[in-house]
């Protein structure tokens, strides 16, 4: 069993369902209202335990209903929380979804995920050198995504990290994580002087770019490969790239190699966005490889 540390965002998602996007000034009428679990760090976690990971999640929820909400469902979902806390001086971080043409829109507000500081994240050192992977994205502390890449990178432990949302980030964080999975724009934003090509030859089997439903785009050494996506009919968009993120690492702490990882990834991807909500269609082990 693998044993990953994912450190990151835990939210509450607030997810209106509507027929379109209201304009500037405008108000319509929605079709459905749901509050679910999400924030990108807990959505790593729980994907990564459903396909059967020993998974250990750093984070700050607020003492709210929200946030006893969020680590309850970590514990039924079998993520340890032992590094998970509840604080008294911000409420728990809220992502606000609109679905609409078939895709997603959001804002976040962090609340409670400032406090995924470099001085917390200190705590759980002993089972970040214990991992066999550490996932991290961007929705915490700047300053907490350098201060993990230079741990995982003095421990030799692997790191992938998921750059979003998109802010530029330091050439050393770049050079010193394991693996990065920007989407296309994301990779705009790292990348923004240099043709994405340039980039993937720059930084072989490590830049994994995302492109929807065409599939994922790395340069192996060789060549510039694309592995394509699975067709399937979308219901709900929001969680995808967190399912690919946690599915690639478990894949690859697996010893997996980088296409194998990509294309179980891409299937665990593709099944997600079949059912309502970040979480709620987060594929098991069996689901995902009885359908390979």
């Amino acid at each position: 069993m693998v044993k990953m540390t994912i450190i990151g965002s835990s939210s509450m998602d607030l997810v209106v369902t509507a027929s379109k996007r209201p304009k500037k000034g405008e108000t319509i009428l929605g079709q459905s209202f749901k509050t679910v679990p999400g924030g990108k760090g807990a959505n790593q976690a729980v994907a990564a335990a459903r396909l059967g990971a020993e998974v250990y999640m750093v984070g700050c929820v607020g003492k709210d209903g929200f946030g006893e909400e969020i680590v309850n469902n970590f514990t039924s979902n079998s993520v340890f929380t032992t590094y998970v806390e509840p604080v008294t001086y911000a409420e728990t971080g809220t992502a606000h979804i609109t679905l609409a043409d078939g895709d997603n829109s959001i804002i976040v507000v962090k609340g409670a995920n400032n406090y995924v500081t470099p001085d917390f994240v200190e705590k759980a050192l002993n089972v970040i050198r214990e991992s066999d992977i550490v996932l991290i994205q961007q929705e915490i502390p700047e300053e907490t995504v350098e201060y993990v890449t230079e741990i995982c990178f003095a421990n030799n432990v692997p790191l992938l990290l998921n750059p979003a949302p998109a802010r530029p980030i330091s050439k050393t964080v770049i050079e010193k994580a394991t693996y990065i999975t920007p989407n296309e724009w994301e990779a705009s934003i790292l990348f923004e002087s240099k043709d994405i090509h340039d980039a993937l030859k720059e930084f072989p089997n490590k830049l994994l770019v995302t492109e929807g439903k065409n599939g994922v785009r790395y340069y192996d050494g060789e060549n510039e490969v694309l592995v394509p996506a699975y067709v399937v009919d979308a219901v709900d968009t929001t969680g995808a790239g967190d399912t690919f993120n946690a599915a690639f690492a478990v894949a690859v702490a697996e010893g997996k190699n980088i296409r194998d990882s990509i294309r179980f990834a891409n299937r665990a991807a593709s099944l997600s966005v079949t059912k309502f909500g970040a979480q709620g269609g987060m594929p098991t082990r069996e689901q995902v490889e009885g359908s390979l």
